[in-house]
């Protein structure tokens, strides 16, 4: 017995789905998660800076932990 291989077909509505988003609404998304990263970034500076030892020492291995 001959086995067929079954190739997998592309939808078109899949690719439409695709090219049809507008470039500026992928730029707007982008800037605002640029925008989200650089806010948690600098939340965790500023509680490194005041509390840079403390977060130091809970990784601290200690005897034989």
């Amino acid at each position: 017995m001959a086995q067929e291989q079954k190739q997998p077909r592309k939808s078109s509505e899949a690719d439409e789905a695709v090219q049809s988003a507008p470039e500026s609404d992928v730029a707007d998304r982008k800037e605002s998660l640029d925008s989200d990263v650089d806010d948690i970034l600098d939340e965790i500076d500023d509680v490194l800076e005041t509390n840079a030892e403390d977060f130091v020492k809970s990784f601290i291995q200690k005897g034989g932990q």
